[in-house]
């Protein structure tokens, strides 16, 4: 049982390593070639209404700093863009422009056809299985890229 367990691990983070370098491979195939991984996860946290760079650090579990440089090269690329707060007038929020929704649809598009194999070995039931599984361990929150 121990060397089960132990193996475990290793699955699960090849799984989700091989998840990421097919979103990635596909969104560059489909012309989003100046992007890495990492901004997909800050996109997942904008896509929502937009966040700040303070609550942008806080998603990526990195400085407010490296947010930072991170929301200036987006900017600077062209997929986020910087508006006045709702609500607190010295905060700026910074939301996703139309090439930034466009990227995130084609991460959504590659999501699916790299799941689709996945979903076709295991079938439906365990499928549906494995998912209520990890519904039960995953820790809701916050998705941290791997730098």
């Amino acid at each position: 049982m121990r060397h089960d367990l132990l193996d475990l691990p290793v699955l699960l983070l090849g799984a989700a390593g091989a998840l990421v370098e097919g979103i990635n491979a596909a969104v560059v195939a489909r012309g989003f070639t100046d992007l890495r991984p990492a901004h997909g996860f800050a996109f997942v946290r904008l896509s929502h209404g937009g966040a700040t760079v303070v609550e942008l650090a806080e998603h990526l579990g990195v400085t407010k700093q490296a947010a930072s440089q991170m929301a200036e090269e987006l900017v600077r690329k062209g997929y986020v863009e910087r508006r006045p707060h709702p609500v607190d007038a010295r905060a700026r929020l910074l939301v996703l422009t139309a090439q930034g929704v466009a990227c995130t649809r084609a991460a959504d598009e590659a999501a699916e056809e790299v799941l689709r194999p996945w979903a076709t070995a295991l079938g439906p039931e365990r499928l549906a299985a494995l998912r209520a599984d990890l519904s039960r361990l995953a820790v809701p929150g916050r998705i941290r890229p791997t730098w």
